[in-house]
């Protein structure tokens, strides 16, 4: 399974041949300039919630990949109107795709369409695939439902937002990681705007001092599990 970081919250997972896409928001992070759009694969898009800063880049990924769009109903058949492929679920619910078994779970956020219209409850994703297990938690704050997640799955990396002031912060994500029992983080939501701003080598000795290991990739940066 290889991971790749491409700015903000957008991540891509390659994983028994197929590409996954997580929270397209590219070409509106000057962050990201670098990254061509045109370049990724995708054969699925997963959305945690409506907000411009995880949708920007949905539609022009997914006509150029004929991606199926994974997301809550709201947002999944949001995009199905407009006549793309797609796939709803909710939470708590799961589903064997053909790259693994993917479970919605519980985020606390809002979620909006950039128009205000209703983007359903937020959510996250627990992917399991090559023998692997991830944890994106999409934006949230500290939840207790997060206790849920190693009930059923034992994890290989959780994916958690520490950029503060919309999310959790870096200390809410050490706890975050007790809570799903897991120890290597990578971290995600933080830098693009001047609202979420961290100081990196502070963010990873807080975690190592925890007795964790946070990744801060550069954009483009891929890793494999």
């Amino acid at each position: 399974m290889k991971i790749t970081f491409y700015g903000h919250a957008c991540i891509g997972i390659e994983v028994s041949g197929k590409h996954i896409l997580i929270d397209p928001f590219i070409t509106g992070n000057e962050k990201a300039a670098h990254i061509d759009i045109n370049t990724l694969k995708a054969d699925y898009i997963l959305i945690t919630h409506a907000h411009f800063d995880h949708i920007a880049d949905v539609e022009a990924i997914a006509k150029q990949n004929n991606s199926v769009i994974v997301s809550n109903w709201e947002i999944a058949t949001h995009f199905g109107n407009k006549g793309f492929q797609y796939h709803p679920m909710n939470h708590g619910g799961s589903w064997q795709f053909d790259f693994g078994k993917v479970k919605y779970v519980s985020a606390i956020h809002s979620s909006s369409f950039p128009d205000g219209s209703y983007g359903g409850n937020p959510g996250g994703f627990v992917i399991e695939g090559e023998h692997k297990n991830i944890y994106i938690s999409g934006d949230t704050a500290l939840t207790m439902d997060m206790k849920l997640i190693p009930m059923r799955t034992k994890l290989d990396l959780a994916i958690f937002p520490i950029g503060n002031c919309f999310t959790m912060d870096v200390e809410d994500a050490i706890i975050a990681a007790d809570f799903v029992d897991c120890d290597k983080i990578l971290g995600c939501h933080y830098d693009t705007f001047g609202f979420i701003v961290i100081n990196h080598d502070e963010a990873k000795k807080k975690f190592f001092d925890a007795g964790k290991d946070l990744m801060l990739l550069e954009i483009g940066e891929s890793i494999s599990l």
